[in-house]
């Protein structure tokens, strides 16, 4: 298992694309009107528009464990959303070849 991304929750993904590109030098790697994926150096934010995902930290995993139900997303990865026992989301990403 390693990091693979932070998301956050952001008001309007355009202007914030355009904010983390010229403070961060961030890198877009996907772009739509809901959510967004950059790189910026070694890291990859992802800025999701409220109710689209929950802010989280992700983590890339090999596979998932039998009792668990991975769901898709659009970009054809797989993913299982838990909690921490504060609250906090935490992902388990697997992206598909």
């Amino acid at each position: 298992m390693q990091f693979d991304h932070v998301a956050i929750c952001v008001e309007d993904i355009e202007r914030s694309v355009i904010w983390y590109r010229e403070n961060l030098d961030a890198c877009i790697l996907y772009v739509d009107k809901t959510w967004a994926m950059l790189q910026i150096g070694s890291t990859k934010l992802a800025l999701t528009s409220r109710g689209q995902h929950p802010p989280h930290v992700a983590f890339l995993v090999d596979d998932f464990k039998e009792q668990e139900k991975p769901k898709k997303h659009r970009d054809g990865s797989n993913y299982i959303y838990k909690s921490d026992p504060d609250g906090n989301t935490i992902e388990l990403i697997k992206y598909t070849d």
